[in-house]
């Protein structure tokens, strides 16, 4: 059995992007980041001509919220303990607590969820709230990881399957099902050999000697990381593959809800 302390790296982060220095970095980091920014490749290519209310759920930093055009209203809420597992805290955000989301029912036109799901235990109850949530015929969009490492904070749960989002959003009133592959088998290399390097330049929990002998062995492999990194973004460009990073998923809210549990 693997115990939840094995995992001693942790990824940086995300900022939130107030400035344009802080922008420039966040592109720069998606150029490096793969999950991160095969999502902002898909998601900007929707957000943008989204109108009316988008209910940004398990917001994090907001790092989607400069694709939500100013034409809508932007609104985000996470779970209060995402300070605690995660360090964010953002003033523009409700925080809550328990499953049911603060917002009333058939109040909002697109949901938005990214790299959220597979942390949620009670998935048809997450997806039926989202289904109370947005008004009849709303969108929701959601982005999950796929082949990515298991990352226990605060708990990851699932990996899911085109069929997998066929079965529980049907089963929990959304209909017009999409299912986009984010990279392909190409992109999928690139990126684990990435996040071995990666392990080298930005060693964690090693001690002093240990941590500066691996930052040198990974100066080395710098080279080898951008180039992995100009391949792996390259691959997105092709179609993507069984063998993919992670999956963006669109549904619509049907205008029948038999059997979708509400908040109450």
């Amino acid at each position: 059995m693997v115990a939840a302390s094995s995992e001693t790296w942790r990824p940086q982060l995300f900022p939130a992007s107030a400035t344009r220095f802080s922008s420039f970095l966040a592109a720069a980091r998606r150029f490096f980041d793969i999950q991160a920014g095969s999502a902002w490749r898909d998601l900007s290519a929707v957000l943008p001509s989204l109108r009316g209310i988008v209910l940004d759920v398990g917001c994090g930093a907001q790092p989607f919220r400069p694709l939500v055009s100013c034409d809508a209203t932007y609104l985000g809420i996470d779970t209060d303990e995402a300070k605690a597992h995660f360090g964010y805290e953002m003033p523009n955000t409700t925080y809550f607590s328990g499953q049911a989301w603060p917002v009333a029912d058939a109040s909002v036109n697109v949901i938005l969820c990214t790299e959220t799901l597979e942390h949620v235990l009670d998935t048809r109850r997450f997806l039926a709230e989202a289904a109370r949530c947005l008004a009849p015929s709303g969108t929701l969009i959601l982005t999950v990881p796929f082949a990515a490492r298991w990352h226990f904070i605060p708990y990851d749960y699932w990996r899911f399957t085109p069929s997998a989002f066929h079965h529980l959003l049907t089963a929990t009133g959304f209909e017009a099902v999409r299912v986009y592959a984010r990279g392909n088998a190409l992109t999928v290399v690139c990126y684990k050999a990435m996040t071995l390097m990666l392990l080298l330049l930005m060693p964690q929990n090693v001690p002093l000697v240990s941590g500066l002998l691996l930052r040198l062995v990974g100066l080395v492999s710098l080279p080898f990381f951008v180039l992995a990194a100009v391949v792996a973004n390259i691959s997105l460009l092709g179609p993507g593959g069984d063998d993919c990073l992670g999956y963006t998923v669109f549904a619509i809210r049907g205008d029948q809800s038999e059997g979708v549990p509400t908040s109450s």
